[in-house]
């Protein structure tokens, strides 16, 4: 893939990002997959009803949960704790930064980090309407994620990884801002070992709403590149034919 090539996938998604934010905040359910998916989607009220208990979502602000275009849960995947602090990669409308910011309390802070300004936007006025603020929202791309080093404790993402135009920098860029012995828990669109490039394109274009899912393996030995110890990548349902909802976990050594 060209630098030309990277820029114009970056500036689609950006762009579809943004309109996700627009039709939350006029009531309708962010669509990032099209009409042809999205009628499936319980209730019209996005794919957070899907993947979220209603307990969790009745608590949270409206727009928060329309603007979800998550293909899990990372919040429980990470198992979070009082007192810790949290990265959440492409925060979106900031639904797992306000469900995070209430896991680890007062004496934790969650970071939300996301490169579309509608959606930060939407971000900032859901975590005020959910009153908490413990959370701060950063502008960026997670290839170049804005903190220091060793600053945070746990990195959750929610499909947005298999998004990226430099999966390899990313990873690289998780390792390099968590604290040893801190932790990833993620949730991504992933590829079974074995697919063709052609092949994963294909079924991403059915499913309408990702392009470039690593596989399984290349998963795995990504993050073991980056230095990560502890990877598995754990299948949890079909997306399409060939590519699976995933929870990600890994850890940075002490």
């Amino acid at each position: 893939m060209t630098t030309t090539d990277s820029a114009g996938q970056r500036e689609q998604t950006r762009r579809r990002y943004a309109e996700a934010a627009r039709d939350a905040s006029e009531g309708r359910a962010a669509c990032d997959c099209g009409t042809e998916n999205c009628v499936h989607v319980e209730g019209g009220r996005g794919w957070a009803k899907v993947l979220y208990e209603d307990a969790v979502l009745g608590e949270m602000p409206e727009t928060a949960v329309l603007a979800s275009l998550g293909c899990g849960n990372p919040t429980a995947v990470a198992e979070l704790r009082e007192g810790e602090t949290v990265l959440d990669l492409g925060s979106g409308g900031g639904l797992d930064v306000i469900l995070s910011a209430r896991r680890v309390g007062e004496n934790g802070t969650v970071y939300g980090l996301d490169m579309t300004d509608e959606m930060l936007a939407l971000a900032e006025a859901n975590a005020a309407a959910a009153g908490v603020h413990n959370v701060r929202f950063l502008k960026g791309e997670i290839e170049a994620i804005p903190l220091p080093s060793e600053s945070v404790d746990v990195i959750i993402s929610n499909c947005v990884i298999n998004l990226a135009t430099d999966k390899a920098s990313v990873m690289a860029e998780m390792a390099r801002v968590l604290r040893p012995g801190g932790r990833i828990g993620i949730s991504d669109i992933v590829a079974e070992d074995g697919l063709s490039a052609e092949q994963r394109a294909e079924a991403g274009e059915r499913l309408g709403c990702t392009a470039g899912a690593l596989s399984k393996s290349e998963y795995t030995t990504g993050l073991e590149s980056a230095g990560f110890h502890g990877v598995s990548v754990e299948f949890t349902y079909e997306a399409a034919e060939g590519l699976h909802g995933a929870i990600v976990r890994a850890d940075k050594p002490l």
